[in-house]
Parts: C-alpha cells; structure tokens; sequence
C-alpha cells in the first residue's frame, strides 16, 4: 500500500476504508473484515457514526497484528471542550478494544475548540494517539487554532471530488505540511459522477472504471482518500487503482469539471450548522 508521511513523520496508508453511514453494526463488522481481506489496513470511523463496535470486532477477530492497521476515530461537537474531549477519546477506545488510535480527529469547527484541541494534545503527547489532526476546517480556522496550539494538526479531512475540488485549501494546506483527506471522494453518486462523460471517456482509455479514475486523481494530487462500499467487488475494485497513473492531460480534464460548491452543505451557513449540530452544541452547555 503506498503510504504518505505526516507532519510529525508518522506513515498513514494514503487510501484507505470508511465506514459512515453503515449504522448496521453486523453489515459494518462484515464489511470491515471484507476490507482486511481486500487488502485495506486504514479504517475510518467516528463516535458520530455508531460503529466503531463493528469496527474494533472486525479488527480482532482478522489475524493481522494490531500495528499493521491505521485506525482513525473522531470527536464530535458534544464532546468539544477540554473536560470532555478526553473522556470522549477514552470511550472511542473502549468501544474500538484499542490501547490506541493512530488518528483522533475535531470532527466539526465547533463548540470548545481550542480546549478541545488542549485536550487531543495531552492524548498525543501521552502516547494515546500517534497523530492528531482536524476535520471540515477551513484555513482561516485552522491558522487559528494553530495560534493556541503547541501541537500543529497533521490532517483535515474535507469534502474532495471531482465536483468539488477544493484547489486553494488544498494548496493551502499542502503548504502547511497538512495531510488533506478526502471524505465523499464519489460525491455519493450525485449528478451522475460515475456516468460522466469526461470520466467515462478517461477510464475506457486506461481500461479502468469511473471510479478508479476519481481515486487515482485523488492519489496524484497527494490526498489521502476513504472510499466506502459494503459490497466486496467494489471494495477489491478501489483498491487496485496502483497499477496506472493519469497523464498530465488527463488530470487538466479531471480540473474543469471542479463546480466550486460542496455537493452537501455549506460549513458556515448558519441555517445548516443549527439544523446538524444544534443539539449537539447545547449539550457542551450541560
């Protein structure tokens, strides 16, 4: 598995395995062990998503030495402040079975967050974790974290795909020495991203499908991407994206089909930030 170095020199598999929205703890479990027999050793979850059970199963009952995987688990906005963020990384690992995680993710911009970066630090500097790193931040708010910080973030986890390319943050924090991961790298299948014609026309030149194009220009721009499927087939199909590489032509077509806007939501849009994390956010308060 090819491997990309973070800022504090710790190798993290460059593609890897997510398990949002498979809230089925039996279907994540199967779907997790699939994976390790795919070849996957990166696994992506978060308290958020209700699985890191499955997730933690999976990993025992494979025969793969727990140092072989790299395990990455996120903090959500009701646990973002400094009492809290701790307490909550320790559950993350009770329920994973893990004596420590390789990746602690802010899961959202909100709530405590320089007290709960304060707390992720302790975590790091304890042997807890081995990387800490940020998710859905923009580089307005990451230079401002890093302002209360003694620890630099080595990862943000945003929205990339070939609808939302993301060009300026991600030179921004390439600059930064900040791994960029991408999360939706398939846009979840809106607007037809696995017809298009452009990308259609790219795979059936190099033999390869639609979404192996997308991983691997996603690769050559030196992101980390977690691709999600429960289906076996897919899963083997993700992964095989290291035997061909994009011509410099082929990755200026993969550019102009950028859109700008996030296929999702909008981070800073106020109605959208009380709809998804209002409640989470008055918990901090109790």
């Amino acid at each position: 598995m090819q491997t990309i170095t973070l800022n504090n020199g710790v190798e993290m598999p460059q593609l890897g395995f997510g398990v949002f929205q498979v809230t089925d703890l039996k279907e994540c479990e199967e779907a997790v062990l699939n994976a390790i027999k795919a070849g996957y050793r990166l696994f992506d979850t978060a308290a958020a998503y209700g699985n890191e059970e499955a997730v933690g199963r999976a990993i025992k009952k494979s025969d793969i030495p727990r140092e072989a995987f790299f395990i990455t688990t996120k903090l959500w906005v009701s646990d973002a402040n400094y009492e809290k963020a701790g307490k909550a990384l320790d559950r993350s690992l009770e329920k994973l079975g893990l004596d420590y995680l390789d990746l602690y993710l802010m899961h959202q911009p909100y709530g405590d967050v320089a007290g709960a970066w304060r707390a992720m630090e302790e975590a790091y500097q304890a042997g807890k974790v081995r990387a800490i790193g940020l998710s859905n931040f923009y580089p307005d708010q990451y230079q401002n974290l890093v302002l209360m910080s003694e620890v630099k973030p080595a990862v943000n986890q945003i929205e990339i795909n070939p609808f939302f390319q993301q060009q300026e943050d991600l030179a921004f924090f390439q600059s930064e020495d900040v791994v960029a991961e991408a999360w939706a790298p398939f846009a979840e299948g809106k607007d037809g991203i696995f017809t298009n014609e452009t990308i259609a026309s790219i795979a059936a030149a190099y033999g390869k499908s639609t979404g192996q194009v997308i991983l691997r220009w996603l690769l050559q721009r030196g992101i980390v991407v977690i691709p999600k499927s429960v289906r076996p087939e897919r899963m083997a199909e993700n992964i095989d994206v290291f035997d061909f590489e994009l011509s410099d032509e082929d990755m200026a077509l993969m550019s102009q089909l950028d859109r700008n806007q996030s296929q999702f939501f909008d981070h800073r849009d106020p109605v959208a930030i009380e709809h998804i994390f209002g409640t989470s956010l008055a918990q901090l308060k109790n």
